[in-house]
């Protein structure tokens, strides 16, 4: 193997951004950025009032089946995918919103007691609009 490849695979590796997006386990919160539409520079955090310029804050909780709060504390509005990942290893769709922009708050809800939230694929939205 060339170390040109191998340096290569070693940044790939190291890479901020990830192509399957961010899992957020049911009572976490994590903070992220978004790079070429995934979630990036993601880290944990205690639940803390707003989210940095440029980041997102979600948080998942068990309440009602499942419930996530999103902050985007960015001057873009998101839509994104958002996969419930439920009980035994299953996948469930989710409905994904659009994010509103300037630090509100959008709060989903799924009947189902999910084990945590993928989310990912997150795309500029027209100002102003509800879900896709």
């Amino acid at each position: 193997m060339s170390v040109r490849l191998l340096a290569l695979l070693v940044l790939a590796a190291a890479s901020p951004v990830s192509a399957e997006g961010l899992t957020i386990r049911t009572g976490e919160t994590w903070v992220f950025s978004i790079v070429r539409g995934q979630p990036a520079n993601a880290r944990r955090v205690a639940a803390e009032p707003k989210p940095a310029r440029n980041q997102i804050r979600i948080s998942v909780r068990s309440m009602l089946g499942t419930a996530m709060w999103v902050t985007n504390n960015s001057p873009v509005d998101y839509s994104y995918r958002a996969t419930l990942l439920l009980p035994k290893g299953k996948t469930g769709p989710a409905k994904a919103c659009v994010v509103p922009a300037n630090g509100k708050i959008a709060f989903e809800n799924w009947p189902q007691p999910a084990v945590a939230v993928r989310v990912s694929d997150f795309k500029p939205a027209p100002a102003g609009s509800l879900c896709p």
